[in-house]
């Protein structure tokens, strides 16, 4: 009967040991992927606020060319 306490409990420690590294090892995984796609956003980010600011220089440079548009025409 002592036997048979004894293979059970190694059996659970076995288990609880193998479910606890699976987790572990899981959680690894889990908290890389967040820190990859935190950096695609952040570089999404950099590239939404790099574009307005090429709007506005647009929009600038093409108000310019009004001007000069109906300067030459006056």
């Amino acid at each position: 009967m002592t036997e048979t306490i004894i293979v059970a409990v190694l059996s659970l420690i076995g288990t609880l040991g193998g479910s606890w590294m699976g987790v572990r090892q899981s959680n690894k995984l889990t908290n890389y992927r967040i820190g990859k796609l935190e950096e695609k956003v952040m570089k999404h980010n950099n590239l939404v606020e790099r574009m307005v600011a090429v709007e506005q220089s647009a929009k600038s440079a093409h108000h310019r060319i009004d001007e000069l548009k109906h300067g030459m025409e006056e």
